[in-house]
């Protein structure tokens, strides 16, 4: 593979860089991870997927968000490395292990286009709600229906881990200006010692909800895997929906079903947007 080889593809409209550490001759500092994920100045990107060295997996994963901070899971983003890894060649098998910040995941190849991997399945594992593992600050034993006020409003957290944080707010109707205007408040609000993904969430029915997204990191996004499967799992708490569901983002439907263990499993598409090499004038 040429040094500097990336490849950019998108689930959903979230969109990401994937390089292979092993083919890069340049640190993935904070002040590049920003540069490159910026459309001005770089590629463009919701966020870098780095190929590194594991033991405990088939392959290991970092997930870098557009602010250089780590994420520990993304579902768009293991099923982007996924695709990466069967097309160009890392492994021809159908079903493999990822080592992720936020444990080991397995994915599985559903479906192929001219022998590339479109439609893909990603076991999220279990959905946790205790407030000291999520983490949250909080007294109680779960974050769960809770309210809090934020900009003159009050918002009911239901909060959630899936191997990143999550919180998830129950709304009448969705509007993209309020998610736009307090979603970075919810982010960044104290209860979250390392700040928290929002979603704000409508429900349809039993089969069918209607979500926005607010990334930690990254702001407001086209569509989350991560952030769809901690909406299934609040719901199905809540006995509000079926145990199979389809997830509708402003960037497509995801499919997600959560077992009677809390096991979380994730269906969706990816597409390849471009391929290239970087310039060595990027980082002059």
């Amino acid at each position: 593979m040429e040094t500097n080889f990336f490849v950019k593809s998108h689930g959903l409209g979230n969109e990401y860089i994937v390089f292979d550490l092993a083919s890069i001759d340049f640190e993935l500092t904070l002040e590049r991870i920003v540069q490159l994920c910026n459309i001005h100045v770089g590629i463009g990107s919701d966020g870098i997927l780095l190929k590194v060295p594991t033991g405990d997996a088939d392959f290991g994963l970092r997930i870098l968000n557009p602010d250089g901070s780590e994420a520990e899971k993304s579902g768009n983003g293991l099923r982007i490395f996924a695709k990466y890894l069967f097309d160009f060649g890392f492994t021809k098998q159908l079903q493999f292990t990822i080592d992720t910040l936020g444990g080991i995941v397995t994915v599985h190849i559903l479906e192929q286009i001219n022998g590339k991997a479109f439609m893909i399945r990603v076991d999220m594992g279990k959905a946790n709600f205790r407030s000291d593992e999520i983490p949250v600050n909080f007294l109680k034993a779960e974050c769960f229906n809770e309210p809090v006020t934020i900009a003159g409003n009050v918002y009911y957290f239901h909060c959630v881990s899936v191997g990143n944080p999550h919180c998830v707010v129950l709304r009448d109707e969705l509007d993209e200006d309020e998610i736009k205007k307090v979603g970075t408040w919810i982010e960044n609000h104290p209860m979250f010692p390392n700040r928290i993904n929002v979603q704000f969430v409508k429900v349809v029915s039993r089969e069918v909800v209607d979500a926005l997204i607010w990334e930690r990191g990254a702001g407001f996004t086209q569509a989350s895997g991560s952030s769809a499967s901690a909406i299934a799992a609040v719901l199905v708490k809540k006995g509000l929906i079926n145990n199979e569901i389809s997830v509708r983002m402003p960037g497509g439907i995801l499919k997600i079903e959560v077992d009677a263990s809390w096991n979380i499993f994730l269906t969706g598409e990816v597409k390849e947007i471009a391929t290239g090499v970087l310039s060595r004038e990027l980082f002059r």
